[in-house]
């Protein structure tokens, strides 16, 4: 492949510096120099003010633009007939955020805007992929988000401009855009971490998945998936839960999560009296597929019961079916229900 300076330079700084880049360009004295970079630089300006102000940018007079501003990653000024606007930019590509710094940045933004006389527009760009949990925990702190798909679209529009940056940035989203995707094409034996996360993102618009995340441990670890939100019991919670293969029915009986004494109920006899129901239950309905776990745990969280992967994903030579995937997990969310009740 043609050698592209974003497939080696993969720091998030690298795409601060590209952010910058694209919004300077939307200044009105850059147009001489490359009229379509500077309309992309416009269009961009125009999405990420209207993700948060509903009003109509009719002329961008002016911009100021830059990095590592009190923290920030990516900041700009921008000067219009109507109004002027300080837009903050947190951007990722593989992390999160951590530590409360969207609440400090949005702070500080305020307190600039107050001062000058702007309007604040509060962005989050991730163009890696990010649980829409945790997103809309983002969105519920004051910032819009603008993920990899956004900006594509953007860049497509202008796919006739000839700045090596810019086609170089474009590829690497469309590349990294395709990784996500590629489990609808590749063996379900052969499939990678990005293969799962665009799994379980499809998952997420299709049955409300709730969260994933990757679980580290000795072995590798391995991308897990809440299938069910938690239900509570007494002293202890039970779940649904993908860990990248088997499909499994956990319970938790961590102290820290739940309201559980091991001094007044043994953990392996909680354990057993679950998977004696839930097998139970499943001999009632005819559903045969689910079966004990290979080794039972005695922990604070507990796999009673599993599904295999080649029965609720499919056989591991083969590729995704994926009407059928979400078919049978919309059944066995429904039977994990009828458990409950």
């Amino acid at each position: 492949m043609k050698p592209n300076i974003f497939d080696i330079a993969t720091k998030e700084l690298h795409q601060d510096a590209f952010i910058a880049w694209l919004l300077q360009w939307a200044d009105t004295d850059n147009k001489q120099f490359d009229e379509l970079l500077h309309f992309c630089g416009q269009e961009f300006i125009r999405n990420l003010i209207t993700s948060q102000h509903q009003e109509t940018i009719s002329t961008i007079l002016k911009v100021k633009a830059g990095r590592q501003w009190e923290n920030i990653d990516v900041w700009a000024e921008v000067y219009t007939p109507e109004n002027n606007y300080l837009i903050i930019i947190e951007d990722k590509t593989f992390t999160t955020e951590h530590s409360n710094q969207l609440t400090t940045y949005k702070k500080t933004g305020e307190d600039y805007c107050v001062e000058k006389n702007f309007k604040l527009v509060c962005v989050y760009i991730k163009t890696g992929s990010e649980p829409e949990g945790i997103l809309n925990s983002i969105r519920s702190n004051g910032f819009s988000t603008f993920n990899r798909q956004d900006f594509i679209k953007l860049l497509n529009k202008y796919e006739n401009i000839s700045n090596n940056i810019f086609i170089d940035f474009t590829h690497r989203l469309l590349n990294l855009d395709a990784t996500y995707n590629a489990f609808e094409t590749t063996k379900i034996n052969n499939w990678n971490d990005p293969c799962w996360i665009g799994f379980y993102q499809l998952l997420e618009k299709e049955i409300g998945l709730l969260n994933w995340s990757k679980v580290n441990n000795p072995a590798g670890g391995f991308w897990n998936a809440g299938l069910t939100k938690w239900e509570y019991y007494e002293n202890y919670a039970v779940f649904l839960q993908i860990e990248q293969g088997k499909l499994c029915f956990k319970i938790c009986t961590d102290p820290e999560e739940v309201d559980f004494d091991e001094n007044k109920t043994d953990r392996a006899d909680l354990r057993n009296e679950r998977h004696e129901f839930i097998l139970n239950k499943a001999r009632e309905l005819n559903i045969s597929e689910i079966r004990r776990p290979d080794r039972f745990g005695n922990g604070k969280y507990m796999t009673v019961a599993v599904i295999d992967r080649d029965i609720w994903i499919g056989d591991g030579n083969s590729i995704i079916d994926k009407s059928a995937v979400i078919t049978r997990l919309k059944k066995y969310k429904k039977f994990f229900t009828e458990c409950l009740n």
